[in-house]
């Protein structure tokens, strides 16, 4: 089925997320006692706290925010990977949004990330909603059957039915021989860049880097040799 797909109709795509806030003493006093209430679950002994807890936050839509979207598009053999970054999190989704509205709207467009259907597209979504913005066609899943829902997930097909399974992007690209997106900085490392380093920076090229690895993961999957170093083109 893969091979029948055309990469021209595929957005590929990876998000960044930080904390809504700087610090737990930053939130006002509603969100602070529901992290404080959601931290609990979080805890692995007696040591962590929701202060020391927070850096985690930035995984749950509910409290926390979108700082980066990167997004792939594959024209003329050419991969052209275009960030939007900002601390303005309505202004980066706004720009998200005009993007799948005006260009990834028809029945035959879909979205691909990895572990996507878990966490990008849900994410984003309710980010979306939070901010007052409406749901582009391709994200808005509400009634619709799952064959109808056009999103890709690399981690999903990696798993051909195994439910128990999870594979990271880092891991896939090991075992396919795809440069590593990892050799700066990872994901748990982003919420210290932003808040702490303000290398907002720094994490669009992470973002970058995570989705040419998506692109060129569904590559291998299809069976087609990686897209070279010269076609790929940040914008």
């Amino acid at each position: 089925m893969l091979e029948n797909l055309s990469l021209e109709n595929i957005l590929f795509l990876d998000i960044e997320t930080v904390s809504c806030a700087r610090s737990f003493d930053e939130l006002d006093e509603r969100m602070h006692k529901l992290w404080a209430k959601k931290s609990e679950r979080l805890r692995q002994d007696e040591s962590e706290t929701p202060e020391s807890l927070y850096s985690k936050a930035g995984i749950y839509s509910e409290f926390g925010k979108i700082i980066c979207i990167c997004v792939g598009i594959y024209r003329n053999h050419q991969l052209r990977i275009k960030a939007f970054a900002g601390e303005n999190e309505a202004e980066v989704l706004k720009e998200m949004a005009n993007l799948l509205n005006t260009h990834y709207h028809r029945s035959d467009h879909l979205l691909c990330a990895h572990n996507g259907k878990e966490f990008d597209f849900p994410y984003m979504s309710r980010r979306m909603l939070i901010n007052g913005i409406k749901l582009p066609s391709i994200l808005d899943t509400a009634g619709k059957k799952p064959w109808e829902v056009n999103h890709l997930d690399t981690m999903e097909l990696w798993k051909f039915g195994d439910y128990k399974n999870y594979t990271s992007l880092e891991l896939l690209a090991a075992i396919f021989d795809i440069q590593t997106p990892k050799d700066d900085i990872d994901g748990s490392q982003v919420n210290n860049i932003f808040w702490q380093e303000n290398d907002l920076e720094r994490i669009v090229k992470y973002c970058r880097k995570d989705v040419l690895t998506i692109f060129q993961i569904l590559r291998r999957y299809r069976g087609e040799p990686l897209i070279d170093s010269e076609n790929v083109i940040m914008v």
